[in-house]
This record gives structure tokens, C-alpha cells and sequence, in this order.
């Protein structure tokens, strides 16, 4: 499933594709060692991984020639983007993980405040499995395939999301790490 709509949307556009693959498969392979370490919270490791590997599925659509995106929207709605691709594919459960990820999810306070180009309603992680894919996301950037954020990094290159978004990652960095 997976495979399938990868290749659907990326078939033209090689390069990327495979910036996508790296990131996701690092997102996933770091999302599910948080799932063996933490039996306690019951994440569904199936759905883990497939999710891990669709969160980012909305690139395409993004002006970021830096990572072969050639697109005409703004980077920050990938993941909303996403979310509609994979609700039109069927699976809703990974569209909420989609627009759920960015940052460590937006709220509709910081979409207005921040004047972002997203609807004005909450995008924030709820289910323990959106919580890991948006945690283990802040350690891979896909334009540095081969580096591991530090938690100091992560922490950084949050604080252009605000203080809300630090602290929710402060929390996740306790709980999952």
C-alpha cells in the first residue's frame, strides 16, 4: 500500500522520491524503537510504519527546489496537502498524521498569530501514534539526509513555531526518549 502510492505520486521525479524515502524510512525506524521501548503505550507498530512513511507525501506540491520540490504552494502546507492525497487514497487515519506533523503540530492561536498559510483550526497531534511520528520526525531533515539532529538542534529549530511547540517537544523528549 505504501509502495504503491509513493510510486503513484513520485513516478516522475526520481531524485525526490528518494529524498523521501531516506527521511521517512529514519522517521519510521526511530518511531518504532520509540514503540519497542515503550510497550506501555500501546502504538500500533503496523500503522506506525506505514504512516512514518506517508507523513511527508505532500512535498511534491511545494515550492522547495532545495529537495527537488518543484511545486507552486508553500513548504508549510505539505502536510495538508498530504492529508488530502491520502484521504482521497482512503486512509484517513494517516491523512490526520499528514497535517498533524509539521512543527510539532500547529495550533489555530499560532496559525493566526504567525499569519500561516493554513486553514485557522488546530493541526495539533492527538493519538499516541501521531505524538511519535511528529516527535521522530524533528530529528531528520530531508535536506541533510545523512545527519541525527541533537535534542539541543531539535529544540533550535523549533522556536520559529513558539513556545508551545518547544515545550510540547520537551514533553515528548521525556516521555519517549
Amino acid at each position: 500500500m505504501v509502495e504503491e502510492i509513493i510510486n503513484k505520486y513520485y513516478a516522475d521525479n526520481q531524485p525526490l522520491k528518494e529524498i523521501l524515502l531516506r527521511h521517512s524510512q529514519s522517521v519510521a525506524e526511530k518511531a518504532l524503537k520509540v514503540a519497542e521501548r515503550h510497550p506501555e503505550l500501546c502504538a500500533d507498530k503496523t500503522f506506525l510504519q506505514q504512516a512514518a512513511m506517508l507523513h511527508d507525501i505532500g512535498i511534491f506540491l511545494t515550492d522547495a527546489p532545495g529537495i527537488q520540490c518543484f511545486g507552486t504552494e508553500p513548504y508549510i502546507r505539505h502536510g495538508l496537502l498530504g492529508a488530502e492525497i491520502l484521504r482521497s487514497e482512503g486512509f484517513p487515519r494517516h491523512a490526520r498524521v499528514a497535517e498533524r506533523h509539521t512543527g510539532t503540530g500547529l495550533s489555530r492561536k499560532a496559525i493566526i498569530t504567525q499569519q500561516l498559510p493554513l486553514p485557522a483550526e488546530d493541526f495539533l497531534p492527538e493519538t499516541i501514534e501521531e505524538q511519535i511520528i511528529c516527535y521522530a520526525d524533528k530529528y531528520f531533515s530531508k535536506s541533510h539526509l545523512e545527519r541525527v539532529r541533537t535534542d539541543e538542534q531539535v529544540l533550535l529549530s523549533l522556536q520559529r513555531f513558539g513556545k508551545e511547540s518547544v515545550d510540547r517537544m520537551t514533553a515528548w523528549m521525556n516521555l519517549f526518549g
